[in-house]
């Protein structure tokens, strides 16, 4: 996977909005980003995913995902290296992120985000 396709998956969901923070791609939802570009260089993405999901995702896939360190990883902020997760992955824990993030009324109007 490549940057641009985590960001075309991010993008494809209902009211996701790209902007930056901290010199990095960010994506939003209800106003709270879901995932970013470029951190700790342009071979990764981050999700931010529940605690509980990050370590489902990590323990299935612990050469491609590892958890952000220091308190934002405990957290679930996640690090996936795009060159090496699959697209269903990817896909998966971008949503994941999206449903984490968005307003309740949005999660509920869109049971399969992405098909909208």
């Amino acid at each position: 996977m490549t940057p641009n396709d985590l960001r075309h998956t991010a993008l494809s969901l209902p009211e996701a909005s790209e902007s930056a923070h901290m010199d990095h791609p960010d994506f939003r939802v209800s106003g709270k980003i879901f995932a970013t570009l470029g951190w700790p260089d342009e071979s990764w993405g981050v999700v931010m995913l529940s605690p509980a999901e990050q370590e489902t995702l990590v323990r299935a896939n612990p050469a491609v995902v590892t958890p952000v360190k220091g308190a934002w990883g405990k957290r679930g902020s996640t690090q996936v290296r795009l060159e090496s997760i699959d697209e269903t992955t990817l896909r998966s824990a971008i949503v994941a992120a999206w449903r984490n993030k968005a307003a309740k009324r949005l999660v509920a109007k869109f049971s399969n985000p992405g098909d909208a």
